[in-house]
């Protein structure tokens, strides 16, 4: 309990859910209201240059709204502040991650390995099958490492290359590779988020898996369909220049199949469970030795010495890893996509993480959260309803907590017994707690995922959000089975 009579936590999976007796539902969407229409007019404002600081003060003011509201409703700023620094911690593992990606990005640039990826990728894949096969191949290594957020990072680097390459809109590629990304880290048992769901409802992990299919696969095969039909459709003016492109890539970096070996160790050390944190930053190493063996030319030019040596190789290697570096080619567009900003080019991303945690802390702390979750939970007199409120809650958290652990976490508690009381299965909640909860979180410019994801791969929420299909169909496929009653399976009753 805290010190404030109206306080009290429960504490779910090192999440707290905290609810306030003082707190109506009115005041509880006062600071939605108000952030939502602050960004709305931002973004209007800003256009697509609203990330780059002032969205992040829009959160902070929303934040001090729902302090206010706090106020009044007597919570205090010391409880308001511990909320603030537990979700700011809760985020360290990500702003790590986020800056060991930014090093990966750096040392795969000058060693070749992204470039390279692109040279053979260019050759096989074509223009016409390539955002189904970006669907395919994200899907593969999500399953295999269980992190949407690794794959992006790794092969969805490479692919957004491909794809700018070919002249494909890079909203398209992102989308499809945000796809694939999070089909495998709905369906991986290595998954936190899978783990989780059936944690949060009482189910067991392989009986959850097993249930999601049903939505899933409807899901990724409409996803999949789509993407063909756009293949067909799209017209690729970057087709005929590949062979000038490959000439360029091939001028600038010494290219050569080996540089294959550090990704791929990389994806075996997350395969065999290694946290993703180890696994970056020894594919970061792996890179800047690459980097030494097959690119000395580009290393030295970065380090903007004269002679390689050790002190060359050390600063053009610690260039590549922490600030922006860039090789150039023959070809313009090349030159736009062979630069990256190293740990720098992460510190907008993690701003705006810590901004999203601080909204998110402040609406914890004086119970908005539960309220909102609570006001939905009395709205619904049927099955159906049941399960549109769970999906309207794990978006609306998504949105607001922007966390996606939260969006699975608080509904997760709040909806158990409500489920269980209409002699549902705890499948059908966890499954409905990824449909929405896991796979929208990316769709939120500010929530951690949406907020990572638009940062590794360099494509803004706004220009994805259309083509990441899988992840904007799957609350509407839940939806639709539930409605018709599909596979909605109810608790075994005995006799």
């Amino acid at each position: 309990m805290h010190e404030d009579s109206n306080i009290e936590e429960i504490k779910i999976e090192d999440q707290k859910i905290i609810s306030n007796k003082e707190l109506n539902i009115g005041e509880a969407l006062i600071p939605v209201l108000a952030l939502v229409i602050l960004l709305f007019f931002n973004v209007y404002v800003y256009g697509d240059d609203a990330l780059s600081g002032s969205n992040q003060f829009i959160l902070l003011i929303g934040a001090s709204i729902a302090a206010i509201v706090g106020f009044f409703n007597k919570v205090s700023y010391k409880i308001m502040l511990e909320e603030i620094a537990e979700n700011i911690k809760s985020t360290a593992g990500a702003i790590l991650i986020l800056l060991m990606v930014g090093a990966l990005a750096g040392t795969w640039l000058i060693s070749g390995i992204i470039p390279t990826m692109i040279y053979y990728g260019l050759q096989i894949l074509n223009p016409t099958i390539f955002l189904a096969a970006c669907v395919v191949i994200c899907a593969v290594i999500s399953i295999a490492t269980g992190s949407s957020w690794t794959t992006s990072a790794t092969v969805g680097i490479a692919l957004i290359g491909i794809g700018e390459t070919l002249g494909i809109s890079l909203g398209m590629t992102a989308g499809a590779v945000l796809s694939g990304a999070y089909f495998g880290d709905k369906m991986s048992p290595l998954s936190d988020t899978t783990n989780l769901a059936p944690a949060m409802a009482g189910g067991e992990l392989f009986d959850h898996i097993k249930y999601m299919t049903y939505t899933t696969v409807p899901t990724i095969t409409v996803t999949l369909i789509v993407f063909i039909i756009i293949g067909f459709s799209i017209d690729t003016v970057g087709t005929a220049d590949v062979t000038d492109k490959l000439a360029s890539i091939d001028g600038a970096f010494n290219i050569t199949p080996w540089l294959f070996v550090v990704p791929v160790l990389v994806i075996f050390l997350i395969v065999k469970k290694a946290p993703p944190l180890i696994a970056l930053l020894g594919g970061t190493l792996l890179g800047g030795v690459a980097a030494l063996i097959f690119q000395p030319d580009i290393v030295l030019k970065i380090s903007g010495l004269d002679q390689l040596n050790f002190i060359a190789g050390y600063k053009g290697v610690m260039n590549a890893i922490t600030v922006d570096t860039a090789v150039e080619t023959s070809s313009a567009e090349l030159n736009d996509l062979f630069s990256s900003g190293g740990m720098k080019g992460m510190l907008g991303t993690i701003w705006l993480i810590i901004c999203a945690m601080v909204f998110g802390g402040v609406m914890d702390a004086i119970g908005a959260l539960a309220r909102i979750s609570k006001a939905m939970l009395n709205l619904f007199d049927s099955i159906f309803g049941l399960f549109a409120s769970t999906v309207f809650s794990c978006v609306t958290l998504n949105a607001t907590a922007s966390d996606q652990y939260l969006a699975i976490v608080v509904p997760g508690k709040m909806y158990a017994k409500a489920f269980k009381d209409k002699g549902l299965a705890p499948e059908n909640l966890s499954r409905t707690l990824e449909d929405s909860g896991t796979v929208t979180s990316v769709l939120i410019p500010w929530n951690t995922c949406g907020a990572y994801q638009s940062g590794v791969l360099g494509v803004s929420v706004a220009d994805y959000f259309v083509y990441a299909i899988f992840n904007w169909l799957s609350p509407f496929m839940t939806l639709i089975f539930a409605a018709f009653r599909i596979k909605i399976k109810e608790l075994a009753t005995t006799k």
